[in-house]
């Protein structure tokens, strides 16, 4: 055959020929209806519960931190004081934990965020309607009907956070300064990716996880505590 024409590890790709790519009728019962609410709820719950699981053996102090899930009727009370569906996937994860208690450990979301509870979600969902009544800008708007907040900076401190966007489905953040873009597809994609960062923290390709006085932080702490040194977790 003579000698190689390409020196090692070079391709060449002499044509490229076109064809005609089968196409699949939509699914008119399913494409219209957004994703499964059963499949998301099953998502949610089956991330949320490693993060569970590795706090409970790594990071008590953030473990602690967990309240109580919340009842079923206490969801919908939600519902009817915010005026907005709760979807799936957020309704599994305050099923499972409705929060976290004002404690050292509380913040172990990415950022180092915490989980609001649905007080705090009512208070906050409040206050940001009013304002967006007073600001009357549709087009750049303070709040939406359709934002949820989720998580925070910290349990009484609502600086910045997450919020979902229940007509995106999307993960949106959110700060005092009116900011907001989404930064998260999804909640599923969100919680699946501080689990997947816990069980393989060197293959995580943003913060990574480390531990501080048994509470779970995430990169170098922007405030270090002298008592409680943050020491990277490497599995």
């Amino acid at each position: 055959y003579g000698s190689p024409q390409l020196g090692e590890g070079q391709v060449q790709i002499r044509s490229v020929e076109a064809i005609q790519m089968a196409t699949v009728e939509p699914d008119v019962q399913g494409d219209d209806q957004g994703p499964d609410p059963h499949l998301e709820a099953r998502q949610v719950t089956a991330a949320w519960q490693r993060i569970e699981a590795w706090l409970r053996a790594h990071a008590p102090a953030s473990y602690a931190s967990l309240k109580a899930g919340a009842s079923e009727g206490e969801i919908s009370a939600l519902e009817d004081t915010l005026g907005v569906r709760v979807p799936a996937g957020l309704k599994a994860l305050w099923s499972l934990r409705a929060g976290v208690h004002d404690m050292r450990g509380a913040g172990f979301l990415l950022d180092d965020q915490t989980l609001m509870d649905l007080d705090a979600v009512a208070a906050f969902y409040r206050q940001q309607m009013l304002l967006q009544q007073r600001n009357r800008d549709d087009e750049f708007p303070t709040w939406r009907p359709s934002w949820i907040p989720f998580c925070s900076f910290w349990v009484d401190d609502r600086s910045y956070g997450l919020y979902l966007d229940t007509d995106t489905g999307q993960l949106c953040h959110f700060s005092r300064y009116a900011e907001r873009w989404p930064k998260y597809a999804s909640l599923t994609v969100y919680l699946e990716e501080i689990a997947d960062a816990l069980d393989a923290p060197s293959l995580a390709s943003g913060s990574k996880p480390g531990l501080a006085g048994g509470a779970l932080v995430w990169g170098p702490p922007t405030h270090p505590d002298p008592q409680n040194p943050s020491v990277p977790y490497t599995g």
